[in-house]
C-alpha cells in the first residue's frame, strides 16, 4: 500500500499497490503493521456498506462523540463519490479544516479518517456503493452530526444535493462556544 498524507493532521489516502497479471490484480487493502507504522488505528470491529441509487445523494456529516469516536477506512466499490472530512479535534493543528477526496471504483483509493473527524460523502454517479471499516461499534447515544451546508466550513459540494435524509438536513450548525466534541 502507498500512504499519501493529506492536508489534515493524521488523515491519509491509501492507494493500493496492485500486483497484476492477465487475470487482473491482487492488492492488500489493510495491513495492521503498516497502518501502525503510520500512526493509524489498525483494529477494526465493524464493516459497513451503503448503497445510493441517485447521483447527488449526500450522506453526513456524521461522527460519534467521546469514547465511541471511531476511525474509518472508506472505499467506493461501485461508482464514484467525493468524500469530505472535517477535523473536529479541538487540540489539532488542523481543527475545523476540511478536505475533499474523490474515491471511485476505478481508482481504488481508500481514505483513512482518524477518530475526531466528521465524515460525509456525495455521490458523483448513479448506483454507488461505499464500504468502510470502523474501529468502534455503532453507539446510538454517541451519534452526532453537523449540517452539510454549515457556512463555517463552506464545503464546496460538486453537485446540487438531490437526495438527503431529513436527519442529515436537520443537523445543527457548529457552535464555536460549545464544549468540544473531542
Amino acid at each position: 500500500m502507498l500512504f499519501l498524507p493529506t492536508t489534515l493532521h493524521e488523515a491519509w489516502v491509501v492507494e493500493l499497490e496492485k500486483r497484476g497479471d492477465a487475470r487482473g490484480f491482487f492488492a492488500r487493502t489493510m495491513c495492521k503493521e503498516e497502518f501502525e507504522e503510520h500512526g493509524m488505528r489498525s483494529h477494526f470491529v465493524q464493516q459497513n456498506a451503503s448503497a445510493s441509487a441517485e447521483k447527488g445523494t449526500l450522506r453526513g456529516l456524521h461522527f460519534q462523540r467521546g469514547d465511541a469516536s471511531e476511525a474509518k477506512l472508506i472505499r467506493c466499490t461501485r461508482g464514484a463519490i467525493v468524500d469530505v472530512i472535517v477535523d473536529l479535534r479541538h487540540e489539532s493543528p488542523t481543527y475545523l479544516k476540511h478536505e475533499a477526496f474523490e474515491l471511485t471504483a476505478q481508482n481504488h483509493r481508500q481514505l483513512y479518517v482518524p477518530p475526531g473527524f466528521a465524515h460525509s460523502f456525495q455521490t458523483l454517479t448513479d448506483d454507488v456503493e461505499v464500504t468502510y471499516l470502523v474501529s468502534a461499534p455503532y453507539t446510538p447515544a454517541a451519534e452526532w452530526g453537523l449540517r452539510y451546508s454549515d457556512p463555517l466550513f463552506n464545503i464546496a459540494w460538486p453537485l446540487p444535493v438531490s437526495n438527503i435524509s431529513d436527519k442529515d438536513a436537520a443537523w445543527p450548525l457548529y457552535d464555536l462556544n460549545a464544549e468540544p466534541f473531542f
